[in-house]
């Protein structure tokens, strides 16, 4: 995908937004996303709020690369092997969370799911915002089905977004989520069978925790 000037000052807009604690829609290679500030509380709360979802349930983070990955992370070496074979792509990896996220982020765990996607617009609104992450969670509402298009947008959900980044229409499978190090499939979704093919020619190599 080219970028147009256009492109750049929606991008522009919606760094700003973030920066300003504000939400964002932005397309993803799975579904779209709610992104704000993934360091900031307040922003944190936003997107419950947006989403009507339990604060028991944590939220991912979105980064451009794994080096910003690293800032708000633990990675064990198996991790960094997990995420050379699969990131940028649909897998969400959970990871020993840096003490320095909130509480609001995690739910009060110690691990994160962090997210590098494999798109063009949202790898650019990362880049613009690093080295502070964005929030990685479906923009929908709560229970109810993933959004594949702008136009399925709920009104509570696009009320609530300063910016919304419109990338077309995205392939609408959610991304596997998985714990390298414990060998731990959560959800099965994207590239599902390959995270398992790899779990289980490496699992002799799992970390000692």
């Amino acid at each position: 995908m080219t970028h147009t000037s256009a492109d750049d000052d929606r991008l522009d807009r919606a760094a700003s937004a973030i920066a300003d604690g504000d939400l964002v829609v932005y397309p993803t290679e799975t579904v779209y996303g709610l992104g704000a500030d993934a360091t900031s509380p307040a922003a944190i709360e936003r997107v419950f709020d947006c989403k009507g979802r339990s604060r028991e349930k944590p939220l991912s983070l979105g980064v451009p690369d794994v080096e910003t990955a690293r800032r708000y992370t633990r990675l064990t070496d198996r991790d960094e092997r997990f995420v050379d074979a699969f990131l940028p792509g649909p897998v969400t990896v959970v990871v020993a969370a840096d003490p320095s996220l909130p509480r609001e982020l995690t739910a009060g765990r110690d691990r994160v799911g962090v997210r590098i996607p494999d798109h063009d617009l949202a790898l650019a609104l990362l880049r613009r915002v690093a080295p502070t992450p964005v929030t990685a969670t479906s923009a929908n509402v709560s229970g109810s089905g993933s959004v594949r298009r702008v136009a399925e947008l709920s009104p509570q959900v696009r009320d609530a977004c300063a910016v919304v980044l419109d990338g077309g229409e995205t392939p609408g499978t959610e991304s596997t989520v998985v714990d390298p190090s414990r060998g731990i499939v959560h959800r099965r979704g994207a590239h599902a069978d390959a995270v398992e093919a790899w779990l289980a020619e490496t699992a002799g190599e799992r970390d000692v925790e």
